[in-house]
């Protein structure tokens, strides 16, 4: 017998997403997994030189814009391509790493979705905005792939919208 438990949150300690627990009851295993999960992996090129910011409270954080794209072969056969840019945040040990991210890196991270809200004022007005934003916890640079004739293009072009 299988009994499958969910929870709200993350999975601490010993009971893990899908590891068994034992009851003492060779039959019986019970399977834990979180009602939510908020996890993202994105593998693309950085469109422009990463900034480093500093908080009110002296922490360092670095910001980037990531390209990655989705492409399909639409009903005539001809591949259809479209570029998608993700506003990257990481704090912590990994903003040191993507401080020296540069234009064109090939990298790949693991993360949260997330929004922040913050005010911009324009002509004296101040509006309340809201970005979607990629909190970056694990983040590495790859070996830029080899190039092939049409998809590098299209990261070529997608960088230089991102300058």
């Amino acid at each position: 017998m299988h009994t499958l438990a969910l929870g709200a949150g993350h999975s601490h300690g010993r009971f893990a997403q899908g590891d068994p627990v034992s009851s003492g009851n060779s039959e019986t295993e019970i399977h834990i997994m979180t009602l939510y999960e908020n996890t993202i992996r994105l593998k693309g090129f950085v469109g422009k030189d990463a900034a480093t910011h500093t908080t009110t409270d002296n922490k360092t954080f670095a910001t980037f814009e990531l390209a990655t794209k989705s492409s399909y072969k639409d009903k005539g056969g001809e591949w259809q391509s479209q570029t998608y840019w993700h506003h990257v945040v990481v704090f912590g040990k990994h903003a040191d790493i993507a401080a020296q991210l540069t234009k064109g890196d090939y990298v790949e991270l693991k993360g949260e979705s997330r929004s922040s809200e913050f005010e911009s004022v324009t002509d004296g007005v101040t509006i309340k905005q809201r970005r979607s934003e990629v909190r970056a916890t694990a983040l590495r640079k790859l070996e830029r792939p080899a190039r092939q004739s049409d998809d590098a293009a299209s990261v070529e072009e997608a960088s230089e919208v991102a300058a």
